[in-house]
């Protein structure tokens, strides 16, 4: 990753949760995973550590979907800039469309495959490693 600021996994499927950990340590991805099951969760840290260098964001969550989340986040000035990258079972087309109306960075179907897993999060860290963040 181009920073060290930690990683946001909004995400409340436990089995994901740790695909993704073991993903990161695979990876040997330096960034802190800091995970949050809801949208709420999520906006309590953000408002009390402040930004992280990227957020992955499950749409079908309880209490605050991810929608919901994108909705506060985005028109909010501190944190509307923080890259988002959609990792969901969601494959509604409407769902998309209103992910990437919200200025998403990327809609990435999960896979059901560990294998697959890795290989998506060693692309996305590859990407990031590489390009700039609006926060860097």
């Amino acid at each position: 990753m181009y920073s060290t600021k930690p990683i946001l996994l909004i995400e409340d499927d436990q089995v994901d949760q740790m695909a993704i950990q073991r993903a990161f340590e695979q990876l040997n991805i330096k960034n802190e995973l800091v995970i949050r099951e809801n949208g709420e969760d999520a906006l309590l840290y953000l408002k009390e550590f402040g930004k992280p260098c990227l957020i992955i964001l499950d749409l079908n969550m309880p209490r605050m979907n991810g929608l919901e989340f994108l909705d506060i986040i985005k028109r909010d000035k501190l944190f509307k800039f923080i890259p988002v990258v959609v990792f969901t079972t969601s494959q509604q087309i409407e769902d998309k469309m209103r992910a990437y109306e919200k200025c998403i960075t990327g809609y990435i179907a999960k896979p059901a495959d560990s294998k697959k897993i890795i290989e998506i999060f060693k692309s996305i860290n590859d990407y990031w490693s590489i390009s700039e963040g609006p926060l860097s």
